[in-house]
């Protein structure tokens, strides 16, 4: 991580609790990514930005690049509020050809809503510089208020069949889709989502992009929404649809009843995709927080995380077209030492321990179970709870635990007992991705995901702690990674 500021007190990304390996802000608060773009060697990464509190309040656009999607550099606030009000979640693409008449040749545009009050429009912004600064559009807003309370948080792809902008935004609990030829006017063309899938929240942040089966070469769209509460592990989650997209009409290709969670934990909300990533890659960031808590975190000077960039593919199981996630092949450049162990056989009550590296670290291996359930302990202390994630063979169940250290408690929704079914049967492959305050877990090379925070007791010694419960199992190939940090100790500042 590039600094904003420089400084000489040695304490610059070393707070308690600070992720590094994780994307945060260096001061106040942050949520949804916003933006995410791929534009001459760089990723942008934009976020709602609160510049003056660690909580939730006037939205701005926060700005951040990066090569590798791991180590990032911190720029200058993007977009500030204005007259036409906050400045919420959106979209940003490159405009290759100069639909808009913005650019001599070409020039990154920003789609965004505009929050006054109650009533959300959307506007867009225009760079010139690789996003170094940004002009609104002086006919702003280009989409007014339809009289709809929840009008947010446009997605706008180019659509090569039809060769037109696409634009879909969450209205209420569906979402619209637009097309234009100028990313200025626009056309509504069609609706979806009443009465499918997850309806108890209001969707937000929705996405739209193809994705193949690498197996059989078949592409289907996923339209991909946020919902700000009723997720699977209570709280905000994001929900996905697979099916065909012709320029105007998502039609999907499962039952309204059939509901799709991205990942299974309780931190990763607003999940988006960058634009224009070579060779097609489909790469996502999420929020890893919850509205339940988000705003209660006791982190300092700065509130909230992102996700692990994630490379999405199709897969189909059991007749099912489902994606699979794995964290990003760059963060193979940050591998440090490496530690192999001997394959493990536990009977009930046995225990095995390692001793847990100073985050960032992966462990890897595969599990079987004969009977009974197996438990996987991480940032385990002589005081204080540990994380624990579980596989009960018997029930064909995945689990976390998750408990506040006893002096840390700021809110109830944040412990509990989460599960799921069991992806596939066993032997599995489990990879598990800890940072120094979160955990991420991809099931069956990420069929099934778990991404959860997790601020443990401070303690120097942490430890890592497999047991077999009421019977007995298997942990082969297994390797302990030690990640490096993605911040930089320099006092270099960047611009």
């Amino acid at each position: 991580m590039l600094k904003k500021n420089s400084s000489s007190n040695g304490t610059y990304y070393q707070e308690i609790y600070r992720p590094h390996l994780h994307f945060t802000p260096e001061t106040m608060w942050m949520n949804d990514p916003n933006g995410l773009v791929y534009y001459k060697g760089e990723y942008h990464l934009f976020y709602q930005y609160h510049p003056n509190s660690k909580k939730w309040g006037p939205m701005h656009w926060g700005h951040a690049v990066s090569r590798d999607l791991l180590s990032w550099e911190h720029l200058p606030i993007a977009l500030f509020p204005d007259e036409n009000g906050l400045i919420f979640s959106g979209s940003c693409v490159v405009d290759w050809n100069n639909t808009s008449g913005f650019f001599e040749e070409e020039g990154l545009v920003a789609m965004f809503t505009h929050a006054d009050g109650d009533i959300q429009s959307q506007s867009i912004a225009y760079s010139k510089d690789r996003g170094r600064t940004w002009k609104k559009y002086d006919g702003n807003p280009v989409i007014k208020n339809p009289g709809i309370t929840d009008f947010r948080d446009p997605k706008v792809l180019w659509h090569e069949e039809t060769e037109q902008w696409i634009m879909v935004l969450t209205i209420g609990r569906k979402v619209r889709f637009y097309s234009s030829s100028n990313l200025i006017e626009w056309n509504i063309i069609s609706e979806f989502g009443a009465g499918w899938g997850a309806q108890v929240g209001i969707w937000e942040c929705p996405d739209l992009f193809p994705l193949t089966n690498e197996e059989t070469g078949e592409t289907k769209w996923i339209l991909q929404v946020g919902i700000d509460k009723g997720a699977h592990a209570g709280g905000s989650g994001t929900q996905y649809f697979v099916g065909h997209f012709d320029g105007t009409t998502f039609t999907p290709a499962h039952e309204k009843e059939d509901v799709r969670w991205l990942d299974f934990g309780k931190d990763f909300y607003a999940a988006q995709s960058f634009s224009d990533v070579p060779d097609n890659r489909q790469i996502i960031i999420a929020w890893m927080s919850n509205w339940e808590y988000a705003n209660d975190v006791p982190t300092d000077p700065w509130r909230s995380a992102m996700s692990l960039p994630r490379e999405l593919s199709l897969r189909k199981e059991n007749g099912k077209d489902i994606i699979v996630q794995s964290p990003v092949k760059e963060i193979k450049n940050l591998y440090a030492a490496s530690h192999s162990i001997d394959d493990l056989y536990l009977k009930d009550t046995e225990l095995f321990k390692m001793r847990q590296p100073q985050a960032p670290f992966a462990l890897e291996m595969e599990v079987d179970i004969e009977a009974g359930k197996m438990e996987f302990h991480f940032f385990t202390a002589q005081e204080g709870s540990s994380f624990v994630f579980g596989i009960d063979k018997e029930r064909q169940k995945t689990y976390i635990k998750r408990t506040h250290h006893e002096t840390v408690t700021f809110a109830a929704s944040y412990e509990g007992l989460f599960e799921s079914d069991l992806p596939k049967t066993l032997p599995i492959n489990l990879q598990v991705v800890c940072d120094r305050s979160s955990v991420e877990i991809f099931l069956n090379n990420g069929q099934q995901v778990w991404t959860n925070l997790f601020l443990p007791v401070l303690s120097p010694d942490f430890e890592i702690m497999l047991q077999a419960i009421n019977g007995s199992g298997t942990a082969k190939q297994v390797r302990l990674q030690e990640l490096k940090s993605v911040w930089d100790k320099t006092t270099a500042t960047k611009s």
